[in-house]
């Protein structure tokens, strides 16, 4: 009388290529900056500062991956709703068959760890580091002390 199918909650397919039942990845799960309370879920040392959703996207699309960004979800611990820590992605890790879609990936913290290791290595970010670097010199080249001359001058008459 028992049926031999595996249980399923309601609202989610059997099928693990259905895109319900990807798993999702929020920015937080990567974020150095965040505490385990916080929701952060690899060690302090593996993971990378201030992720973003389209990093981590660009990560898994260059390993092959099916990947979806939902960009108005919010990671529920996230009391901050800074546009750049909205949105989560969803990974395809299984085929239909229940198979690993690639086998580099058995599970859910592999994938985490990778594209924590990948994320400091994109281009995206050099070009980040670069701007800001060059706008840190430019500012302390520029040094704003050109006004005070202008109000001693006019002290003076």
């Amino acid at each position: 009388m028992a049926s031999a199918a595996p249980s399923v909650s309601a609202h989610l397919s059997a099928d693990p290529s259905s895109q319900q039942r990807w798993i999702c990845v929020y920015p937080a799960y990567l974020n150095s900056k965040k505490s385990t309370k916080e929701g952060r879920r690899i060690a302090k040392e593996k993971a990378v500062e201030n992720p973003t959703v389209q990093e981590i996207r660009d990560v898994c699309a260059s390993q092959g991956l099916n990947v979806v960004i939902e960009a108005n979800k919010r990671y529920p611990r996230e009391l901050n709703l800074e546009p750049n820590l909205l949105g989560r992605v969803r990974v395809q890790l299984k085929k239909s068959d229940g198979e690993l879609f690639k086998s580099q990936f058995a599970n859910r913290k592999q994938l985490l760890i990778f594209v924590a290791e990948v994320i400091p290595r994109l281009k995206s970010r050099h070009v980040k580091a670069a701007t800001a670097s060059a706008e840190a010199v430019a500012s302390n080249q520029g040094g704003g002390g050109g006004s005070s001359s202008r109000k001693s001058k006019k002290k003076r008459k």
